[in-house]
């Protein structure tokens, strides 16, 4: 029998993860087509989501793996795919907006149509227009900055094949991408119409400054087309500049009278400073950022698990008490 593996990163969801769960299992094992595994990463969640998890642990189908601090999600992903074992690999939210009801709508497509990668299109997103907005930029820039298919929507709720799991969790530098990390690997991509729902509660993770960092992590560590256009920039900037110089000495040459101008001088040198400055900030990130990989910042660090099969890594293991609480974690050594 065929295994699915459902990787879930989880953060403030302790209101809303149970119910993912739940209809997951009950989807799953209605279907009877599949085994299955349900791995939830807990991405040091303020609220009490790690109890929440360790309870539905209860059932030896859910794995949990506890992050030693915040990581973010995509670093999240990446660690929980590096425990998977199915021979398909869903991506899911925590807060209720991929419905689970429609996880075979994505699985069937990928294993009926022979594609790697399947990801949902949602009919209607049920976001902000803030956030609307921002996915039509994020979409775009990913067309052209990391040539993803303009024809392709690519989303969360999505499944991937085992192999393609494989590759990706080989990437050990900081800053994971995780759909930069798939279209590294295959350009075999399907899509699905996949309804959206209201998140059940609160609001999302992702702030403003979160989704800028996300799309720097995207764009400079899978595309040096930024640096290409700064140096194009630069080149236009400068026969500008050129071609205006030339202008000013044939108009000083024809027409002595002609008084410099000290105003558009200085909107000159305020514009080139700018561009510069922006320049060397975009520089400046991808150096930092090479320099935070060469000094082996981790991903993701993890603090222990529950469920997993320990034969082949040493980990940290949870053990529950009769109120939910964490009382003993023992380290298993790698043998």
């Amino acid at each position: 029998m065929k295994k699915l593996s459902f990787v879930i990163p989880c953060f403030r969801s302790a209101k809303t993860v149970g119910r993912v769960v739940n209809e997951i299992i009950q989807t799953v094992e209605k279907d009877a087509r599949y085994d299955y595994e349900i791995i939830c990463v807990n991405d040091h969640s303020p609220d009490n989501t790690l109890e929440v998890l360790l309870q539905l642990a209860e059932n030896n189908h859910v794995k949990v793996v506890d992050l030693m601090r915040n990581f973010g999600q995509h670093s999240a992903l990446m660690a929980g795919y590096n425990f998977v074992s199915g021979d398909y690999v869903v991506s899911m939210d925590d807060d209720g907006q991929n419905p689970p009801s429609e996880i075979f709508k994505l699985v069937d497509t990928l294993t009926q149509n022979g594609y790697d990668w399947v990801s949902a299109k949602y009919v209607k997103k049920q976001e902000s227009l803030f956030r609307r907005f921002g996915s039509r930029v994020a979409k775009y820039m990913s067309h052209v900055l990391i040539d993803a298919p303009s024809e392709i929507d690519i989303n969360s709720y999505c499944v991937i094949r085992r192999e393609i799991v494989e590759e990706i969790v080989k990437y050990k530098n900081s800053y994971p991408f995780v759909h930069g990390l798939m279209l590294r690997v295959t350009r075999n991509i399907g899509n699905v119409e996949i309804n959206h729902y209201p998140r059940m509660e609160g609001k999302s993770g992702y702030s403003l400054s979160k989704l800028i960092s996300l799309t720097l992590n995207g764009f400079t560590a899978f595309s040096v087309k930024p640096l290409r256009a700064a140096s194009a920039l630069g080149i236009v900037i400068a026969f500008i500049g050129f071609v205006h110089g030339v202008i000013i000495v044939i108009r000083k040459f024809m027409t002595p009278s002609v008084p410099l101008g000290y105003s558009s001088m200085m909107a000159a040198l305020l514009f080139i400073g700018g561009i510069l400055m922006i320049l060397l900030g975009l520089l400046g990130e991808y150096v930092g950022r090479i320099y935070i990989s060469i000094n082996n910042a981790p991903q993701f660090v993890v603090r222990g698990t529950k469920n997993m099969d320990r034969d082949n890594y040493s980990m940290l293991e949870f053990s529950i008490g009769k109120e939910a609480d964490i009382i003993e974690r023992r380290l298993y050594e790698e043998k």
